[in-house]
């Protein structure tokens, strides 16, 4: 498999994670439980071979946003114990909500992915939105805190990006001042607030193509109240994308270089994988973790290699639209655990 530096599938449309509603599904609870015919456990997979296991034990995690079918069907006490056995140690919610499994709350949320050892470490809500009454850092900043609270959590953040009002410098520097303000509000609750970047962030300024609007967010944000959670899938998206001003003069950048300049500000990150497609109008497409041309041997080496920051990231697996989602959560896990540092 050939591991590049460039990767880019934004997907036709942008996916947003609004909780867990609305996701259709025909199969049987049996059915879908039983579709999980992958390959070998990820215990199985890290028996083989020797060396110190690049990924670090307990950090392990998963965007359920990934298994949103299951959890609409099934709901979480079927999914959490598909991932218990897959190796996982920590979740990541898009929403507390399980469809057609009907109501659960969030203390039978807290508690059932406790009993199957997993760890809910953060949440994805929105940024805003033209509804008062909508469930997003804008609107219901109070009860969007007291939900996180709830669940034990100890990261709470929003995948939207901060565009809210246009991208210019002074429109990130407005959004940034937001950001700012949820930051201090979570950290008022022993939280921390984060933002989760899709490749749009790496784009320009378009009232000044020598800025990158990705630095005028991390210039602007206060880095004691406000955090990050790299996308990696997305951050060489935006690589790929953005690697040229508007004018066509040269911007290279390396996502890994973001990290490893400010670690403490990546305590999350999104573990995807695509490969080159010519089909896709973006050059690449989305693949099961392993299966793709980013290097996360060398990433994940690379981060928790540096002097006590072993422990101080969390690894989420994700896939906006697996073929079938127990098998990526599966395949995922087997492959990160598999990772050896090489000697």
């Amino acid at each position: 498999m050939s591991r590049i530096s460039q990767t880019d599938p934004e997907l036709t449309h942008r996916l947003t994670r609004r909780g867990m509603l609305g996701v259709a599904a025909g199969a049987t609870a049996a059915a879908l439980l039983g579709a999980a015919t992958a390959p070998a456990t990820a215990a199985e997979t890290s028996a083989a071979g020797g060396g110190r296991p690049v990924l670090p034990p307990g950090r392990l995690g998963i965007q359920l946003y990934s298994l949103r079918d299951k959890v609409s069907t099934l709901g979480f006490a079927p999914v959490f114990a598909e991932l218990e056995k897959y190796g996982y140690d920590e979740v990541e919610f898009a929403g507390y909500t399980q469809g057609s499994a009907g109501p659960i709350t969030l203390a039978q949320l807290r508690r059932l992915a406790k009993d199957h050892g997993l760890n809910p470490i953060g949440s994805h809500v929105g940024y805003y939105s033209s509804d008062p009454s909508a469930y997003t850092f804008a609107q219901n900043l109070t009860k969007v805190l007291d939900d996180a609270q709830a669940l034990g959590l100890k990261h709470i953040g929003t995948a939207s990006g901060p565009g809210r009002y246009g991208n210019t410098v002074d429109a990130w520097k407005r959004a940034a001042e937001e950001f700012n303000a949820y930051g201090a509000a979570a950290k008022a609750r022993g939280m921390k607030f984060y933002q989760h970047n899709h490749s749009d962030e790496f784009a320009f300024a378009t009232d000044n193509p020598k800025v990158r609007l990705y630095d005028v967010l991390l210039a602007e944000t206060d880095p004691g109240l406000v955090y990050l959670e790299m996308d990696i899938f997305w951050a060489y998206a935006g690589q790929f994308r953005f690697s040229k001003r508007p004018d066509g003069s040269p911007a290279p950048f390396e996502p890994l270089d973001y990290v490893l300049r400010q670690p403490h500000r990546y305590p999350l990150f999104h573990v995807k994988d695509g490969v080159s497609d010519p089909s896709n109008q973006f050059g690449y497409r989305m693949v099961d973790v392993g299966d793709g041309d980013i290097d996360y041997q060398r990433f994940i080496a690379a981060v928790t290699r540096l002097r006590g920051e072993r422990l101080a990231h969390h690894w989420q697996t994700e896939h906006d639209q697996p073929t079938e989602s127990f098998t990526f959560a599966r395949r995922s896990s087997a492959y990160l655990h598999s990772l050896r540092k090489k000697c």
